[in-house]
């Protein structure tokens, strides 16, 4: 899986990831559970994934949403 974003803002990963089905990409959210446990302090932030061979074209949908300064750089 390839990580797209990393935050602590939970409309952010929800809006993300509504893009992502629409398109039919299969995402992530991980660290949710952990997020959990942690009181929503914001310490632990959430991940976007996707699967390696959609992130390119995921990117482009999430920059195409406005969404390009939220993603990680390609690593």
């Amino acid at each position: 899986m390839h990580e797209l974003i990393r935050a602590n803002d939970a409309v952010l990963l929800s809006f993300a990831e509504s893009l992502m089905k629409d398109a039919g990409i299969h995402c992530f959210i991980a660290d949710q559970g952990m997020s959990v446990l942690e009181g929503s302090l914001g310490m632990l932030p959430r991940r976007l994934l996707v699967d390696e061979e959609m992130a390119d074209q995921a990117r482009r949908i999430l920059i195409d949403a406005g969404l390009g300064d939220e993603l990680r750089d390609r690593t």
